[in-house]
């Protein structure tokens, strides 16, 4: 054991005046053991001697018998005791079970206060302080108990490490009727949880839909909205939305195109001299709720054919010599 202290370092060793209460001297002990412990500051020689002085200072103060000797300044017969750490320093958990006496059920109970959080108020444990670190037999670790009859069992395994969030994203058809009035749909996630999900009335292509704080590890799922005919109509709320692609010829000049809607085909006239991005409406053409009934629009989009024949190369060489010209008398 470490050499015996004098009569006021037992209450220094453990940071507190003289005539601290059982309650004060359990947490006070308890922090300085954590603080001291060999496991949690890498067998530093130093911290081996400040806990066995921490281990002796909460043996005699938390002793009523012993505590009264100290205090009259009577000498303790040390000879027969060895160090009780001569083989080695248990888990700072494991110290804490086997010298409050708790049983695996305890300890699982308060294992985060024990070990994951700062050591605070646990006045409601009071019987703890009837256990004291004294060695039952003069031996090591392995020879200790507490002063209760108790059945000490290995702490429990830690848990689990906790799974870093991740998004996760499905994808979820619908028809423009489903879409107009909300649908019910399940999702199943990747660790098999079944959600129910109704579908916001309006929904649109496109739209991303949250769930939030449900795939393992507490990150999001988005479900993203597919609102699409076969013919490419694409649904947004009561609008419908489709791409017209044109040739450069067609756009520049004009023309008259075949456009899809929900009730049919339609002729539509594209004027001259429409760039990619122009937007033609077909009124009423959308989705119908009750008395209101959304409109159909048309985006232009030019398309240039990805291989050329001899005499089509030839005729867009002209073009772009007609436009060079056309820059340079702007130009001048």
């Amino acid at each position: 054991m470490a050499e015996t202290l004098n009569r006021s370092d037992y209450w220094q060793v453990l940071g507190l005046k003289p005539g601290g209460d059982a309650a004060t001297l359990k947490r006070a002990f308890r922090e300085q053991a954590r603080r001291w412990h060999p496991d949690l500051n890498g067998s530093d020689p130093v911290a081996e001697e400040r806990f066995k002085q921490v281990n002796e200072a909460y043996a005699v103060l938390s002793d009523p018998r012993r505590r009264r000797a100290w205090e009259q300044g009577e000498a303790e017969d040390s000879s027969s005791e060895s160090d009780p750490f001569a083989t080695g320093f248990p888990s700072f958990e494991a110290y804490l079970d086997r010298l409050f006496g708790r049983d695996g059920g305890q300890r699982s109970a308060r294992q985060r206060d024990d070990a994951d959080q700062p050591f605070g108020d646990d006045d409601d444990d009071d019987d703890d302080d009837a256990a004291g670190p004294v060695p039952s037999d003069g031996g090591g670790w392995s020879g200790w108990s507490p002063r209760r009859d108790s059945s000490v069992t290995p702490s429990p395994s830690p848990p689990p490490p906790v799974r870093a969030a991740s998004d996760a994203e499905s994808l979820v058809e619908l028809t423009p009727e489903q879409a107009l009035a909300g649908e019910r749909i399940e999702i199943e996630l990747a660790d098999g949880l079944l959600v129910e999900v109704t579908t916001p009335a309006l929904a649109g292509d496109g739209w991303r839909l949250r769930l939030a704080g449900v795939t393992p590890g507490g990150g999001d799922h988005f479900l993203q909205l597919r609102v699409r005919t076969a013919e490419g109509l694409r649904i947004d709320g009561l609008r419908v939305l489709y791409q017209l692609d044109l040739t450069p010829a067609d756009a520049a000049l004009g023309c008259q195109a075949v456009v899809p809607t929900l009730r049919g085909q339609v002729r539509l006239r594209v004027p001259a001299g429409s760039s990619s991005g122009r937007l033609l409406r077909l009124r009423g053409r959308g989705l119908e709720d009750g008395e209101r009934i959304g409109d159909q629009l048309v985006e232009v989009r030019i398309v240039v054919p990805e291989e050329l024949d001899a005499a089509e190369e030839a005729l867009y060489g002209r073009l772009r010599q007609l436009a060079q010209e056309r820059d340079e008398e702007g130009g001048t």
